[in-house]
């Protein structure tokens, strides 16, 4: 690998596309090649090339995602994992120990809760949900002398609450903990958690990052060089890494981030103000609307508003699971952030490992990941779907 040019100053559409690799110096390809190899030959015993011995520690195809997704997130140090929850794991290894605490949002994405309460529960890691709107309910959850980290999600999933990540980041800070922030649902074009105060971004790049729904993966950010050095002792340990043909798709999608997001957001705020005049719906939650608790902090720190949008069906949770049946250019399934549009029941799909906790959902929810097709076909469906 050359020496890589500094796109510091760029801007994101530059930093996405350039960021983490220069053109081969010897063919000129203007993409990262595919690193298919696990091992590489040593000039002599610890002679390595580029400081790749072994591709479980590193690969070239990995090493430029890496300097990419530190560059669009304004960070220092990339790392990408196999899965969103490797990365989340991966980090928490790294930062907390046995007997430590977490204030964790009382509306979690299911999967991260169930990491906390069924996996470092276990480990020793004690966690508490609060509300992230309330930065008071935050402080209050804090175990001064054990609080090591607070784990934010903004918006979060489904339910799109906005948390202040500068006054929750100057509050972690004063009792030495860190702040990390779920950045999966804004996406580093629509928010820079890192220089708002937060310590370390989490992304599942399953999602906006890679968005075509075609690979599975995580990433951290960070820019301390200490916290930096523990987490890549604990991803060369853990191994949960992405391998390079994921790697290469993610990185793919990445470049393509901002156009995507500019569409996400077009579609999305066309299909809010339809759902919000239509007589079956009971209550359309989005960020961009003025009625959202969150609004104005959303605006203070997000681009734009997103492409998730979550709204409840006033006839109950019987007619939202019909909507969900009924709908045909919104694809039915789990996960978000793809090209295509999804339309899920919550309840039922992602968060039903919540279900029966503080963490459950509303029955009549429905999610809807705003995907890149033409809006008046989108619009048309939901009219449908919900006739």
């Amino acid at each position: 690998m050359t020496e890589q040019h500094d796109w510091t100053q760029a801007g994101f559409e530059t930093k996405a596309i350039h960021a983490g690799y220069d053109p081969d110096p010897m063919t000129g390809a203007v993409n990262p090649p595919i690193y298919a190899s696990s091992t590489f030959k040593q000039d002599g015993v610890g002679g390595m090339r580029g400081g790749y011995e072994y591709s479980r520690s590193a690969n070239p195809t990995r090493t430029a995602l890496e300097g990419a997704l530190a560059a669009v997130e304004g960070g220092e140090h990339g790392f990408a994992f196999a899965s969103g929850l490797a990365a989340e794991d991966t980090l928490i290894r790294s930062v907390c120990r046995p007997g430590d605490h977490v204030v964790i949002p009382d509306d979690a994405y299911g999967g991260t809760y169930r990491l906390f309460d069924k996996v470092e529960k276990v480990w020793g890691l004690d966690h508490t949900p609060a509300a992230l709107t309330d930065v008071e309910a935050v402080r209050a959850a804090i175990v001064p002398g054990r609080t090591t980290m607070i784990w934010v999600e903004t918006p979060t999933n489904p339910m799109l609450n906005i948390a202040d990540i500068e006054a929750l980041a100057a509050l972690a800070h004063e009792h030495d903990a860190i702040l990390v922030v779920d950045n999966t649902f804004a996406s580093p074009y629509l928010q820079q958690p890192l220089a708002l105060g937060a310590d370390v971004v989490v992304h599942s790049t399953t999602k906006y990052v890679g968005g075509h729904s075609d690979v599975v993966g995580g990433a951290l950010v960070c820019r301390d060089a200490e916290l930096a050095e523990k987490i890549a002792f604990h991803q060369n340990s853990i191994g949960g890494v992405a391998g390079p043909f994921d790697v290469f798709l993610t990185h793919r999608g990445l470049k393509t981030l901002a156009v995507r997001m500019e569409r996400h957001c077009d579609n999305a705020e066309k299909i809010v103000e339809f759902l919000v005049n239509h007589p079956a719906v009971a209550e359309v939650i989005y960020p961009g609307l003025e009625s959202h608790p969150g609004h104005e902090i959303a605006k203070k720190q997000m681009k734009r508003f997103g492409g998730i949008i979550s709204f409840r069906v006033a006839a109950g949770e019987q007619a939202a699971l019909d909507v969900c049946a009924k709908a045909q250019v919104f694809t039915l399934g789990e996960s978000l952030g793809g090209v295509e549009s999804l339309i899920e029941h919550p309840g039922r799909m992602t968060h039903a490992s919540v279900a029966g906790t503080d963490l459950e959902v509303s029955a009549d929810l429905i999610r809807l990941s705003v995907g890149i097709e033409s809006v008046e076909d989108l619009i048309s469906d939901l009219e449908q779907a919900l006739a």
